[in-house]
């Protein structure tokens, strides 16, 4: 799958663009059809620890989910949001089932 990821307010080491890569690429065995996914990685500028932020964009057929996660890293953040949009395409891999 393509994973088109961009930094925001700060250069990604190539370790995490690799790490963001591999994760998103485990979502193809959870629903073949996905057409493309957005990722983007942004520090905001707050005094707290959680100013990390991860949001995944993943377009499939006629639909398409965004999940958002602040957490203190993007690792953490990646495997929440990534665990979510795992469950969101199992969803609605079933209702398609359901339908035929």
């Amino acid at each position: 799958m393509k994973v088109n990821t961009q930094a925001v307010n700060f250069n990604a080491n190539p370790e995490l663009l690799n790490f963001v890569q591999e994760r998103m690429n485990k979502l193809d065995t959870y629903f073949d059809k996905v057409i493309k996914s957005d990722v983007f990685l942004k520090v905001e500028n707050t005094s707290g620890k959680e100013n990390k932020v991860f949001e995944a964009r993943v377009s499939v057929p006629g639909d398409s989910f965004v999940v958002k996660k602040q957490c203190k890293s993007f690792e953490e953040g990646a495997d929440i949001a990534i665990a979510s949009l795992e469950r969101q395409l199992k969803k609605r891999k079933e209702k398609l089932r359901a339908h035929l």
